[in-house]
């Protein structure tokens, strides 16, 4: 009897270890780089999906909100290509005034209290 309670041991071992063995396979399965990388990737684009939606929702019911923010970010990321274009306008505006009141008078009364 003490011979088929061993037995019995050993067959219920070799089950524990052949059930541990293949649990022991699928975690490695599941742990490697690619399928991580392919588990994170799905689940980044199913969140990007649903943003993208909610962005949708959200410049369809306040269209005019939505194209001042864009406006906004627009002039902030080209803040320093939109001072220069302001400045060569101003400068340009500048020398046009000079041209235009050079040889002329500025004052009448400055004229005649030169003379």
């Amino acid at each position: 009897m003490t011979d088929d309670r061993v037995k019995a041991a050993e067959f219920e071992v070799d089950r524990a270890r052949r059930k541990m063995i293949g649990t022991l396979q699928e975690i490695s399965r599941q742990l490697q780089p690619h399928r991580l990388v392919e588990e994170v990737w799905e689940k980044a684009k199913d969140k990007g999906a649903g943003l993208a939606e909610d962005a949708v929702d959200a410049v369809a019911r306040r269209p005019v909100a939505a194209g001042a923010v864009v406006a906004g970010i627009v002039a902030f990321l080209a803040r320093e290509p939109l001072m220069d274009l302001a400045h060569k306008m101003m400068d340009g505006v500048g020398q046009k005034r000079k041209s235009r009141t050079r040889g002329k008078p500025k004052d009448t009364a400055q004229t005649e209290a030169a003379k």
